[in-house]
């Protein structure tokens, strides 16, 4: 199913334009026109600004009629007017979560970021100091560090993640057109400092949807440009985000390294802000994973230290911890370690404060785990039964291999039909769910 853009043609009739006099403006065959409009291909990033300027309308806007389909457009997330946007009602549920479109979309983003990727390291113009009026093409920077932050406030309100990919794929493409300039060295870090950002972004809502592959690009394209902004706690969280996929496959080994290098990054960074205690209470984790006790506690210690911190600490966007889940964090540790009761405990008294449904999802597979760990049948049926329950309602991916896990430690159990039963949800959810509604944070 393609994506027509009723939209853009509308745009195109009240600019005065058939599709016939457009192509001739434009220098291209009428056909090609058509093809635009019925949503079976895209105009190249350097025919978008003529467009843009012939239908009298912006590049960002012009991008929200190519990507954005019209159930996304007709929100209230208004993104191409940024300025006035208050994002209270982001889009729940479209057709971009329907296969043909949802892969040209993925496919389209995956080009931009591929474009992106060669753009960030570009040399700029000898440095000079940064004006307060200094602009990227025309975009002020601020509008776009706003519409970022914007972005992330829709993340965590939606329940369906993946519908916001085409609003991210719109402003990619206002940050790649405007590394496609040359800036003074200040803007252009300035510039890379917003593609790590969205980056981490997209990360994200890859990895919801169990796309672990796409997840993984964008986080190494996400620290390669946080790097080059020298923004050290936004490249520090960069490189968690990545190791998130390793420690989901119970790859831990192959995490601690590079939770190490985050560490050593967030020591560079701001130290009134709590990169340093996320990657720690992250890789706390990862030493319960290997079994190293030491290490965990010591980093459950490190992680316990933002209390102590004052002010702002996050920025609720790509930085969110605050040290409020650390004692579910400490619970997942134990689960690891074999500690059953101190586990059990922890998490039965963190469970009603799970707001959000990773955490909750997280807390109830761990419990479930505990049940079976402990040879209690009824703890492992209600709480992985709560679990599934909220794979239905969210289609968390995160949750849904969380519950994976669960599976070996059912087969002591098999005799008991209700346990059966559960194993072939459990294993029928693992092959037909793909879309995902939680989160690395």
């Amino acid at each position: 199913m393609r994506a027509r853009r009723q939209r853009l043609a509308e745009r195109r009739k009240v600019a005065g334009y058939s599709q016939e006099s457009l192509a001739e403006r434009l220098g291209v065959d009428r056909t090609t026109i058509g093809r635009w409009e019925r949503g079976d291909s895209t105009p190249q990033p350097h025919v978008r600004r003529k467009l843009a300027t012939i239908l009298d309308i912006t590049t960002g806007e012009l991008d929200a009629l190519l990507f954005t389909p019209d159930c996304v457009q007709a929100s209230k997330f208004d993104w191409a007017r940024v300025k006035d946007s208050g994002i209270k009602h982001p889009p729940e549920r479209c057709d971009v979560d329907s296969g043909d479109l949802e892969e040209m979309i993925r496919r389209d983003f995956l080009r931009l970021a591929s474009i992106t990727s060669a753009f960030i390291s570009l040399p700029q113009a000898d440095p000079l100091p940064i004006r307060r009026e200094d602009t990227a093409g025309g975009l002020e920077l601020d509008s776009l560090e706003l519409m970022n932050s914007q972005l992330w406030r829709a993340f965590s309100l939606s329940r369906r993640k993946i519908a916001l990919l085409p609003t991210v794929s719109a402003q990619t493409t206002l940050l790649v057109d405007a590394l496609q300039e040359t800036h003074t060295e200040p803007t252009h870090r300035r510039l890379c400092s917003l593609v790590g950002d969205l980056f981490q972004l997209s990360g994200e809502i890859f990895f919801d949807s169990a796309r672990y592959t796409d997840a993984s690009h964008c986080y190494a394209l996400a620290a390669s440009a946080s790097r080059e902004a020298e923004q050290y706690d936004l490249w520090a969280c960069a490189l968690t985000r990545h190791a998130f996929i390793d420690m989901l496959d119970r790859r831990f080994r192959s995490a601690v390294p590079l939770l190490e290098a985050a560490q050593r990054l967030a020591r560079h960074g701001d130290g009134y802000l709590s990169t340093r205690h996320w990657v720690a209470a992250v890789q706390a984790e990862a030493y319960a994973g290997i079994g190293d006790v030491k290490s965990c506690e010591e980093a459950l210690s490190t992680a316990e230290e933002v209390h102590s911190l004052t002010g702002q600490v996050h920025n609720d966007g790509w930085l969110r911890f605050d040290g409020s889940r650390l004692d579910e964090e400490r619970g997942t540790c134990y689960v690891e370690l074999g500690r059953l009761d101190l586990a059990q405990a922890t998490l039965t008294e963190v469970l009603p404060r799970s707001v959000s449904s990773r955490r909750r999802g997280g807390v109830l597979t761990d419990l479930a785990i505990l049940g079976a760990q402990r040879g209690d049948t009824e703890q492992l049926l209600d709480f992985a039964h709560s679990a599934l329950d909220l794979v239905e309602r969210t289609s968390s991916g995160y949750v849904r291999r969380r519950l994976e896990r669960l599976l070996p430690q059912l087969t002591p159990f098999m005799a008991d039909n209700r346990v059966s039963d559960l194993r072939e949800q459990i294993a029928l959810l693992a092959t037909t769910q793909r879309d995902g509604g939680g989160s690395t944070t």
